[in-house]
């Protein structure tokens, strides 16, 4: 690739469209530490068993199920908000307030003293935290042209990885020096960096597709032919239809539906595994909470940013199926880091290693699968659709995730990470099947431009 289609490629992260997704990236990604590395680096320090920590994955469960309402934000009108904001960005302002609440009461909690308010709390968080996501994942694939959205996508990475910059580095600095409630505070009070973003961009247009009014139009003439469901009835089995059910139906008639939410569950399979024990990890070794935030989060964040970029560069110049299995062999391989890492010890340097390697090999896997994600969606039903997506990912990492204390608990830590890597070895081989298909010339195997209306 010459050096002027590299700058031509790169020029599209300029364009406002693409900055206001690195500050809703932002938006999207500030809460997830304060729920995961953040929190645990807080309950291990109060002496909190691994396995306990390991089950708190579970408080995150509303990001794997967060597609039985996304039909409703994506459908329903707010009183008043919807008037004055439109219907993406009245829902966003709600939640997003809603989700800065939710962190003052968790920052107010004492999980020495009382573990199961904390728990509770950070599963309001992870509530309030996924319902912004399904707004703000709808924004960006409205919003976006198709030829921007892998750029878009590496946008949304870069932003989310600042987001866990604030509430990984700048919650663990905080935490040091003031304490948990008032870095948890602070974090609550970075919501509004979202909130600015949503007021100063405009509502996107309502967008629908052939498919989609079809087969609602069929629906309401069903009903029609039914006197018995007739006025209010009708009118709310209609408007269920085209919120709740639609949008599955639409996806279940792609070749190949359940494959490809096999994969969406399975590819960041080990990439989970590793991660949801990296914080306990590196304080079993000994790392100090500064210097956790220093190299992880500092030093960690430009080498995500690389890689981010380099995943949206490599999705426009390669397609979407080859960056993901480039993406997610890296990622695999990256887990061998933490080994070194185990061996080496309280090593500084060995740190920065593993994370610069982990981060660079994520940001292109994660930039790719974001693309892959939005590329599935029809634009009559992008929140549900891209909910229902995302969920099956968030699934998959729980469902693992969770029982990684456990298995932390019962073997060494360089053995654990070992095993980590066969995780990923499923949503390789189901890639490998798609990308098959597609050479094959099969329907639905290469995914459609994002934002499409197939």
């Amino acid at each position: 690739m010459k050096a002027s289609s590299w700058g031509q490629a790169a020029s599209v992260y300029l364009h406002p469209r693409i900055l206001a997704i690195l500050f809703l990236g932002f938006s999207e990604g500030l809460p997830l530490a304060l729920t995961g590395a953040t929190l645990s680096v807080w309950l291990r320090e109060g002496g909190v068993s691994k396995t306990a920590i390991g089950l708190f994955a579970l408080v995150t469960m509303p990001y794997a199920l967060k597609f039985l309402w996304a039909p409703f934000i994506d459908r329903l009108r707010l009183p008043v908000v919807t008037r004055l904001f439109g219907r993406r960005r009245g829902w966003a302002l709600v939640t997003q307030a809603a989700l800065a609440c939710a962190l003052i009461g968790l920052g107010s909690t004492d999980p020495i003293a009382d573990l199961w308010w904390t728990a509770l709390l950070a599963v309001i968080v992870a509530f309030c935290s996924a319902s912004q996501d399904i707004v703000i994942d709808a924004f960006r694939v409205e919003t976006l042209s198709e030829e921007q959205q892998g750029a878009g996508a590496a946008m949304l990475v870069l932003g989310y990885r600042f987001g866990m910059l604030a509430s990984g580095a700048g919650a663990l600095y905080l935490a040091e020096f003031f304490g948990w409630r008032t870095a948890y505070y602070a974090m609550a009070g970075l919501v509004s960096v979202g909130m600015l973003t949503i007021l100063l961009n405009p509502e996107p247009a309502a967008a629908t597709s052939r498919e989609a009014e079809k087969r609602e139009r069929h629906v309401a003439e069903w009903l029609e032919a039914r006197p018995h469901l007739g006025g209010w009835r009708a009118d709310l089995l209609a408007w269920l239809y085209g919120a709740v059910v639609a949008p599955f139906a639409q996806f279940m008639t792609r070749n190949a539906w359940a494959a490809i939410l096999a994969f969406i569950a399975c590819y960041k399979l080990g990439d989970v595994l590793a991660g949801t024990m990296a914080s306990p990890f590196y304080v079993d070794l000994g790392f100090e909470k500064t210097e956790i935030a220093n190299v992880t989060k500092v030093f960690g964040l430009w080498a995500t940013i690389v890689g981010g970029l380099v995943g949206g560069v490599v999705v426009n110049r390669f397609g979407v199926l080859k960056a993901l299995l480039l993406g997610g062999v890296m990622q695999m391989v990256s887990n061998l880091g933490f080994v070194m890492l185990a061996w080496a010890g309280h090593d500084v340097t060995a740190l920065a290693v593993t994370v610069a390697v982990e981060n660079v090999c994520g940001g292109i896997a994660t930039a790719a699968f974001v693309a892959y994600l939005s590329s599935l969606c029809n634009v009559a039903y992008t929140a549900t659709q891209y909910a229902l997506l995302s969920s099956f990912y968030k699934l998959g990492g729980d469902l693992l995730g969770a029982p990684s204390g456990w298995l932390a608990d019962h073997m060494d830590w360089a053995s654990f990470f070992l095993v980590s890597m066969a995780g990923a070895l499923p949503g390789l081989l189901i890639l490998t099947w798609l990308i098959g298909r597609s050479r094959a010339g099969e329907p639905d195997a290469e995914p459609a431009p994002a934002g499409s209306a197939r």
